[in-house]
């Protein structure tokens, strides 16, 4: 039986197995995002700002801190893309999460998915349908990107990035929903 947190990341336990109707499935998804994040910025206190996860030949996974205070820390997760009309960056997908560090929980505070046509803002509590959809999105892609092999580091900072051409091709992984992290 697994109980806690450092059991379940050893187990590799995941949030696929639970059902997104209630509360309790939804604290489940908030701690499997706790644990899959701790593995993409393993020490968060040290993290500048904002850090850039590059890796040859996928998209940079680019990381702000917007505020961190003793219990929590609020950060942007994005990637970068060239708008073809303009000479202007749009990010996508861009979530904004909150990190509950004596809890070990993420949630998803704000959520800005497929090109625009999904923008959620001020989630009422009461939503938790869309609380799940935007959690378990996180879910998945931060276990693509540990897939992939993106983690932050000290030393992952820029002052500035610029989005290359080469740069706009995503990492062809053989099959992301088969990522079991």
């Amino acid at each position: 039986m697994i109980h806690n947190s450092k059991q379940k990341l050893q187990a590799g336990y995941g949030c696929e197995d639970v059902d997104p109707r209630g509360f309790v499935s939804l604290m489940d998804l908030y701690e499997n995002n706790f644990l899959r994040l701790r593995r993409l910025i393993p020490d968060l206190p040290s993290i500048p700002s904002h850090a850039v996860s590059s890796l040859h030949g996928c998209l940079s996974l680019h990381m702000d801190i917007l505020e961190q205070t003793k219990f929590t820390t609020t950060l942007r997760l994005t990637y970068y893309f060239d708008d073809e009309s303009s000479d202007e960056s749009i990010a996508e997908p861009q979530l904004t999460v909150r990190v509950y560090h004596d809890a070990n929980q993420v949630e998803v505070l704000t959520g800005h998915l497929r090109h625009g046509r999904l923008h959620f803002t001020n989630i009422p509590s009461e939503t938790a349908r869309v609380k799940w959809q935007l959690n378990r999105f996180l879910y998945k892609w931060l276990g693509y990107c540990l897939y992939l092999g993106h983690a932050f580091t000290p030393e992952s900072s820029l002052s500035q990035v610029p989005v290359s051409p080469e740069s706009s091709l995503a990492c062809s992984a053989s099959d992301p929903d088969l990522v079991k992290t």
